[in-house]
């Protein structure tokens, strides 16, 4: 069985240029079949701020009323999506950016409003991924560059949390390929101290983890994340390991202390 990577970027890479370019250079080396999700979480939040329009987040998801999702829209799908498949094409790697709603890739429905009113948001209809247009990108040599905006049946836009858009697609596609998820962002891992870059965990199973969210020594946007990475793992994905962006080729490598491998 074929091997494919699903890289996720995220945090502050995405506005650090150096760091950023580094992570496209080692990516577009790497060979073999490869999907890159992207977030741009605070790109978003500076342009809103810009336009003084409110930015709420409950547990590291963004709130998306209607101004926010236009802003959502326009920074993930629009400028840090295709910046992003340009520096790819330069570096020779043939990328093509999409959102979810491409070619309905990545269907969702909006989220039902419960405790939390979240707006315009999506959840993924997993079981409907279209793993054949992926499939098919792939088998031409082409990776794609996922931007976290999906829709609904009826064409309604909807922001999407892109840890999910990238463990959705590595779960999808762990039928036809031996798949690794791989969360790459500004910190080592998952850390015991937040402002200790040293305090990374190596492995991290779901009783640890718990422990540690009920402590709120996890906080934030790494519930997410880590909800994600365990409910991947379950679903058949290989390997899932949270990382810094500048050891991706060292975490496909399985190197020690590359990240945090999410797992018994």
């Amino acid at each position: 069985m074929k091997e494919l990577y699903v890289i996720k970027i995220g945090g502050n890479i995405l506005d650090d240029a150096g760091s950023l370019d580094k992570f496209l250079y080692e990516l577009a080396k790497l060979p073999g079949y490869k999907i890159l999700v992207h977030g741009g979480g605070k790109m978003a939040t500076e342009l809103s701020t810009k336009l003084n329009i409110e930015t709420k987040m409950v547990e590291g998801r963004r709130i998306t009323d209607e101004k926010t999702l236009k802003v959502t829209a326009m920074v993930y799908a629009g400028w840090i999506n295709k910046t992003t498949v340009a520096k790819l094409q330069s570096y020779g790697c043939n990328a093509i950016g999409l959102s979810g709603a491409d070619a309905m890739c990545v269907p969702a429905k909006k989220r039902p409003v419960t405790e939390v009113d979240f707006g315009f948001v999506g959840d993924i209809l997993s079981k409907h991924i279209n793993t054949a247009f992926f499939q098919n990108l792939l088998e031409f040599g082409i990776t794609p560059v996922v931007a976290p905006i999906t829709c609904d049946a009826k064409g309604q836009l909807l922001n999407t949390n892109a840890d999910t858009i990238a463990s959705t697609i590595a779960e999808a596609l762990s039928e036809d390929y031996q798949t690794h998820l791989i969360y790459c962002f500004e910190q080592n891992g998952v850390l015991l101290n937040r402002s200790k870059a040293d305090s990374m965990i190596e492995r991290i199973d779901s009783f640890k983890y718990e422990i540690l969210k009920s402590e709120k020594i996890i906080a934030d946007g790494m519930i997410p994340k880590l909800d994600n990475a365990f409910k991947a793992r379950e679903a058949g994905v290989k390997t899932v390991t949270i990382g810094h962006a500048n050891n991706l080729l060292n975490i496909i490598k399985k190197q020690a202390n590359a990240g945090t491998y999410i797992g018994n």
